[in-house]
């Protein structure tokens, strides 16, 4: 089933930064599923998650992801719509920190290509400074 993670972390000085990660739940073997719902609280729901790998940056293998992760929590939506968390966080002015979807799908103002186009990510939060929180 197609899926999408998000989190929405605050890093001080900065604010509200957005990680996305389109991938697909998957089925692990039974032993390997009780051996790690045993490591967390076995009464909540489970969905074992693996996303798509771009070979690139922390999409390399899926420790890089969750290396790079903010923290061990996140929210989890039916299909793959990072594209229009991307969209909405530019509009909204917070910077996307990570994400695998495919460029071209992404939506960013023309204005964030002022701010440098060979980084997308690092021009996310050159943007969001320079042009500031759309609500304070």
């Amino acid at each position: 089933m197609p899926l999408t993670m998000s989190r929405l972390s605050l890093l001080g000085g900065v604010g509200p930064v957005l990680q996305i990660a389109e991938g697909s739940s998957v089925d692990l073997p039974a032993a390997m599923h009780r051996t790690l719902n045993r490591r967390t609280n076995e009464t909540w729901p489970t969905t074992w998650f693996v996303p798509r790998l771009t070979g690139r940056g922390a999409f390399r293998d899926v420790y890089g992801v969750m290396n790079a992760w903010s923290a061990n929590h996140a929210s989890v939506c039916y299909g793959h719509v990072g594209a229009d968390l991307a969209a909405l966080a530019s509009m909204l002015r917070i910077p996307v920190a990570l994400h695998n979807v495919p460029e071209e799908d992404l939506f960013r103002p023309s204005a964030w290509n002022l701010l440098g186009t060979a980084d997308p990510e690092g021009a996310d939060f050159r943007a969001c400074a320079r042009f500031g929180p759309l609500y304070g």
